[in-house]
């Protein structure tokens, strides 16, 4: 044997000794489990809807006005204040309806003090009138004399109903001077901003003068004009979705359709009470709001995670069977929400795998340890105009 052929078989011996020794370990990297995250294929309803453009409005928004009569001493608000219930916009001056509320003070004493006198006055008749009835059986009754006296006693029986009905007017004026004292502080009826101030300070107003415009902005709901043609999909307390500029979809639910129709475009005011603060979403009257209104009866489809799908030449989910990935090819239709409608290839209950998916082969064994790619799904509206099917 030449000292080649020995070096050789040296290195090759060497070699072959490396292989023994390192050959278990990539056998059993081979075989390692991948770490997965996997997600259930479920059935779920889907309603595909149409995107109808509606609009912010307020419940309560309007003019408030002047409910007495003056001059304005003060203005206390201005254009964009928030305002709580109850608190006050502008002052009139007070001192004439100080002055008419005394004199009704003082013409209320005067007519008290008239009932009173009818009464004394009545009470004196009716105890005369109590004697000569006494005095019936002796020399000194007179029957005219007992006239008079019966006449006079109802008289001031009368006189005590006249002054008592005289007296309620001037209570009544009273309580109108009173109220008309109290309302010179003008306040808001309730809470909002102030959106447009009318008057200025010494201006007078009158009952039912405009003072400022007031639009309560945290009772905003949507108003959509929806084609007649959808209304019977609308019934109270249906929820919806809703689209806001640059946001994401918020929710929200039918309140009342308006039985009002228009004759020129064939729609109907529907308005929608929303499941969100619109204050946070700097929300104003006016302001788009794109509302998905039902186009038909909701259907059950099948639905897998948008994350499990694979486009490789078509379109593939890895499920996992008895620890294992298995690729399954699989039609998809249209998107509802965050998933795919499954039209072929997977069965509710599969387990398909969301997360770690890109690196598989299949037959792999994997344990889903990883964190879920979706929480539990719910049931998700879908624009009909905007729906597209995939296939392979």
């Amino acid at each position: 044997m030449t000292k080649h052929h020995c070096k050789f078989r040296v290195v090759g011996g060497v070699a072959l000794a490396i292989a023994w020794a390192v050959g278990p370990t990539v056998h059993a990297y081979a075989q390692q489990a991948a770490l997965v995250a996997v997600d259930a294929v479920i059935e779920e309803p889907l309603r595909q809807t149409q995107p109808i453009e509606g609009r912010f409005v307020a419940r309560r928004s309007g003019p408030i006005a002047a409910q007495s009569r003056g001059a304005v001493m003060e203005m206390l608000v201005s254009v964009g204040d928030r305002v709580e219930k109850g608190a006050v916009l502008a002052e009139l001056d007070t001192d004439r309806l100080e002055a008419e509320a005394q004199r009704q003070r003082a013409n209320v004493g005067y007519r008290q003090a008239q009932v009173a006198g009818a009464k004394a006055r009545y009470q004196q008749a009716e105890q005369e009138l109590s004697r000569m009835q006494k005095l019936r059986k002796s020399s000194a009754f007179s029957l005219a004399k007992l006239d008079d006296l019966t006449s006079a006693a109802l008289v001031a029986r009368l006189e005590i109903t006249e002054a008592s009905a005289v007296l309620e007017t001037a209570k009544a004026d009273l309580a109108l001077a009173t109220l008309n004292l109290d309302r010179a502080r003008i306040t808001a009826p309730f809470a909002g901003v102030v959106a447009r101030r009318y008057i200025q300070p010494g201006a007078f107003v009158s009952d039912g003068t405009p003072v400022v415009d007031l639009i309560d902005d945290r009772s905003l709901e949507i108003e959509a004009d929806v084609p007649s043609s959808r209304i019977p999909g609308l019934v109270a307390g249906l929820p919806v979705t809703v689209e806001l500029n640059g946001l994401e979809p918020r929710k929200a639910i039918v309140r009342a359709v308006i039985p009002q129709e228009n004759a020129m475009s064939r729609t109907r005011a529907v308005r929608f009470t929303p499941q969100f603060d619109p204050s946070i979403d700097n929300a104003a009257t006016g302001a788009a709001a794109t509302v998905r209104v039902p186009v038909g009866a909701a259907r059950n489809v099948l639905t897998v995670h948008k994350d499990a799908v694979i486009e490789q030449g078509g379109y593939y989910v890895y499920v996992v069977e008895e620890g294992k990935a298995i690729r399954k090819r699989v039609l998809v239709g249209e998107s509802s929400g965050g998933r795919f409608v499954v039209l072929e290839g997977l069965e509710a209950g599969m387990l398909a795998v969301v997360r770690g998916n890109e690196r598989l082969r299949p037959g792999q064994p994997v344990t889903t340890g990883g964190k879920p790619g979706a929480a539990k799904p719910a049931a998700s509206d879908k624009a009909a105009d905007d729906s597209k099917g995939k296939g392979s």
